[in-house]
């Protein structure tokens, strides 16, 4: 291939054009433009491509309706309701603010989809609540939360699974239910570090709430509990799809947190509305520039080419899904995991396709090592919000989180090596695979 091929010569401006701080989505529409000039090509088809995607896809709809559900938590009294409730239930413990943090993670992956929107939105909060008075170093309570808030996008819903829905044609629906296992997985390694550095760096045991005191946390947080069980129920019970129940969490926070806990004033709504939809674009412009390239990607063929070079390896299954392993934590400390789904992925899928590899527990195990290259230093994106919620450096909260990751890449490896972790529950509700 010579340095003028177009194709390369569309890769090289990507890059070059993401150095000089345009967009990575503009970035790839503005390189595929290039490439379908320089291979002779209608450079109307850029925009034929693009208009497809985005209008053909109705499972992408999920998404703003996602990010707006976790807005509206957020600006309403829903989310500080949840910690209440998780301090309830862990906070007795040795250790046990930090346990909370674990825990709330778990609880709000079923309502945001975004490892982001977990951190920025529950990240303040327990930044605080860990730091007054001293009970534990800021670094350690940064890095703890942005540990804890890889597990969102695993347990459903999620926004990268809905991406890679898109790329693989994978149920979504299974999909979802691939994640709970070993969602819960992670957070369990999670608590796991927590216990051990509670017990060896002596951090204090949690004001325990009065037993009598319980019901009534549970009470005022189980409108906001219910969530989880309105999404899933909802989808699995066959009344919804997934973009519609989408629709009805965005309802349901709305609902819940105007009319039941009155938290939502016509201020704070028009500012989960914005919010939304500055997110939604980002995200937007990501996969409008991932269509248009992967239309490039398709017309070089590079999807075949790479299947077949890599079928000259003889590799086994297993050996395969260490190899994209390796390449999805490398790239996910360099790239944006939305750009990976969208033009990484892709390309090794009919590999995995060929090799008999489940596309169900495939996507998990796609979406777990991209979210570990969020909490992976020096670039992680989660370690940048962190650092500038709590005002510590990185490198102390890169030290901090080493444990942490260390735990997530012991449960990636368990998820990798037994299917079953992903697959039990998607079987138990009727998956063939």
């Amino acid at each position: 291939m010579s340095p003028m091929d177009p194709f390369t010569a569309s890769v090289i401006s990507i890059v070059l054009l993401a150095l000089l701080g345009l967009p990575i989505g503009h970035a790839m529409i503005a390189s595929s433009i290039l490439y379908l000039m320089l291979a002779g090509l209608d450079m109307g088809t850029a925009a034929e491509q693009l208009l497809n995607g985005m209008f053909s896809s109705y499972i992408l709809l999920a998404v703003p309706l996602f990010i707006l559900a976790a807005e509206l938590m957020n600006s309403g009294s829903m989310t500080i309701r949840l910690l209440g409730f998780c301090n309830a239930i862990v906070g007795r413990f040795h250790g046990g603010l930090a346990l909370v943090n674990v825990v709330q993670s778990i609880i709000f992956a079923g309502m945001s989809g975004s490892a982001i929107a977990d951190a920025a939105g529950t990240g303040k909060m327990m930044q605080k609540m860990m730091t007054e008075g001293g009970k534990y170093p800021p670094a350690f309570a940064a890095a703890l939360t942005a540990a804890s808030a890889v597990i969102g996008p695993i347990i459903p819903p999620s926004i990268p699974v809905v991406i890679y829905a898109l790329v693989s044609d994978a149920s979504i629906g299974y999909l979802f239910l691939a994640g709970v296992t070993p969602g819960l997985l992670m957070g369990l390694a999670l608590a796991v570090i927590v216990v051990w550095q509670a017990k060896t760096r002596n951090f204090p045991v949690g004001e325990p709430v009065p037993l009598r005191d319980i019901p009534k946390t549970t009470i005022n947080a189980f409108p906001a509990l219910m969530m989880p069980v309105v999404l899933l129920g909802g989808i699995y019970g066959g009344v919804t799809t997934p973009t519609e129940a989408a629709a009805v969490a965005a309802l349901y926070a709305l609902v819940i947190s105007a009319l039941l806990y009155r938290s939502v004033t016509f201020g704070s709504f028009y500012a989960s509305l914005a919010g939304s939809a500055r997110t939604t674009a980002s995200i937007g412009m990501l996969i409008a520039g991932a269509i248009v390239f992967n239309y490039v990607v398709t017309v070089e063929n590079i999807p075949t080419e790479l299947s077949r070079w890599l079928s000259g390896f003889d590799l086994s299954p297993l050996a395969f899904l260490l190899m994209v392993n390796a390449i999805l934590l490398v790239l996910g400390c360099l790239l944006e995991g939305t750009t990976i789904l969208l033009i990484v992925v892709p390309v090794f899928i009919p590999t995995a396709n060929a090799l008999g590899i489940d596309l169900v527990h495939f996507g998990v195990v796609c979406v777990v090592n991209i979210m570990l290259g969020l909490v992976t230093p020096p670039y992680g994106l989660l370690l940048f919000v962190m650092t500038s919620i709590s005002g510590e450096s990185l490198g102390r909260i890169s030290r901090e989180i080493l444990p942490f990751l260390a735990a997530l890449l012991v449960s990636l490896v368990i998820i990798t090596l037994v299917p079953a972790v992903s697959l039990w529950l998607p079987r138990v509700f009727g998956y063939g695979g």
